[in-house]
């Protein structure tokens, strides 16, 4: 009998210290390294915390290095190729419907939030990516509903409504931290949007003290599409999000869980100024193996993730189509074939990208791509994108850690977002069992 209480007691001791532990992972979109490394961007308050803890001198990304795959890699630790979310959209040669891969059942391997259920920790997902139905205890997915009409807006908030959980959660943050919204204020040219979620997620903390919260902030990435990798918009969603990220840091403070609680500010990619864009469904198109007009009877299809360009064919067998394509390419200018590298299945398999995809296109800086199958194959481009290949420096994002069981001073040179889930994992003290990862011992304390 003395055994089994002594057992108990281990036991029970061992839950409630893993219940005691608290991650706060805020995915800062389009986060690059120098925002935290040069003061000119003003980030005070994360350059402060980073001066207590660890920070990666760059992290890099998935292919096609764009939202919801990065996002999905940070929460599973495997890239594309094994988690199911290949690219913030779905491939659709038989028309573009505006449909994103929001919902968490696209997600094919166990997650920190499904994994944290079953050890009956509290979480909570805001705004995170892949998150409609998640088993997030609290969840207001990054979800919106389409126009119905041409013109109209999409509708956000009443996709929260409908969707956040438990059932009232979203009224709950109006009437609790938020106050009443109209329509204008989820529109993403105001920087409104990050400051709300901030203030949401700050108030979740405070009340639930969910041992893992994550929250997507993204307003960075939206002027740095408008403006490129510098502006003056740009400037002030750097400013507006450390100021969002300071918001959290005195949320779990007042809640009384700071000694108890570890940070982790990451992003999903960096940046790439460009100027001119390429369209291969054209090439398709002149070529018959794809009519924009007649798209049921489409061959070959480009799926276009701005950095990048996968090619998917209706039959897996039909090596005529594959090889017409592989002409279209060889055949270009030279001055156009310089414009973007082909990687093969193999480079694909490699990085762990879309299993789907015979090839894919990744150009050069300054280039990016579109999935048009009419007008010019070159045009014009303006600002700035992702989704490249992520083999330079340029499109790698950044990490920085502080808190609980991080050590002060540590710097690591370069990383990948793989990398963040078995973080995570050893702080709450649960297993992902398809986690590819590097866990970095000297990241941690020893307490």
């Amino acid at each position: 009998m003395k055994k089994f209480a002594l057992a108990f007691a281990v036991l029970f001791s061992i839950t409630i210290h893993a219940q005691d532990n608290h991650v706060i992972l805020i995915s800062i979109d389009g986060l690059r390294p120098e925002f935290y490394k040069d003061p000119s961007w003003n980030m005070v308050h994360l350059r402060q915390a980073m001066q207590t803890g660890t920070y990666a001198d760059g992290v890099n990304s998935v292919f096609p290095s764009v939202t919801y795959p990065s996002h999905t890699t940070m929460v599973t630790g495997v890239t594309p190729i094994k988690h199911g979310v290949h690219f913030n959209t779905p491939s659709e040669p038989l028309g573009i419907t505006g449909n994103w891969n929001w919902h968490y059942e696209n997600i094919k391997v166990p997650t920190i939030f499904s994994e944290a259920e079953k050890k009956g920790l509290k979480t909570a997902s805001m705004f995170w990516p892949v998150s409609v139905n998640s088993p997030a205890t609290y969840n207001l997915p990054e979800y919106w509903y389409l126009p119905k009409t041409k013109g109209t807006k999409r509708n956000m908030k009443q996709a929260w409504i409908d969707k956040a959980k438990p059932a009232g959660f979203y009224e709950e943050l109006e009437n609790n931290a938020i106050g009443k919204l109209d329509s204008i204020d989820f529109d993403v040219k105001y920087l409104g949007l990050d400051e709300n979620l901030a203030r949401a997620s700050a108030y979740v903390i405070r009340k639930y003290k969910p041992s893992f919260l994550a929250l997507h902030l993204v307003m960075v990435d939206h002027f740095e599409h408008e403006e490129g990798r510098d502006g003056d918009k740009v400037r002030a969603a750097v400013a507006g999000v450390d100021r969002a990220v300071k918001t959290i840091m005195e949320a779990v403070d007042k809640a009384g869980i700071k000694n108890n609680t570890t940070f982790i500010i990451t992003g999903d990619h960096g940046f790439v100024d460009i100027h001119s864009v390429l369209a291969p469904n054209v090439l398709l198109a002149k070529a018959g193996l794809y009519n924009p007009e007649k798209p049921e009877q489409w061959k070959a299809y480009f799926h276009a993730a701005s950095g990048s360009a996968f090619l998917h064919v209706k039959d897996a067998k039909d090596k005529k189509t594959i090889e017409a394509v592989e002409e279209i390419l060889e055949n270009l200018p030279e001055q156009q074939q310089k414009s973007f590298d082909i990687k093969s299945r193999k480079k694909l398999d490699k990085i762990g990208a879309d299993p789907n995809a015979v090839l894919a296109l990744a150009p050069i800086q300054g280039f990016a791509f579109n999935s048009v199958a009419t007008g010019e194959f070159i045009r014009a481009g303006k600002g700035g994108t992702h989704g490249f290949f992520p083999d330079f420096k340029e499109i790698q994002t950044g990490f920085v850690a502080f808190g609980k069981g991080i050590k002060k001073g540590a710097v690591i040179p370069e990383m990948s977002l793989v990398d963040i889930a078995p973080i995570i994992s050893k702080l709450l003290q649960i297993t992902l069992p398809n986690g590819e990862g590097t866990l970095y011992p000297g990241m941690f304390t020893d307490k």
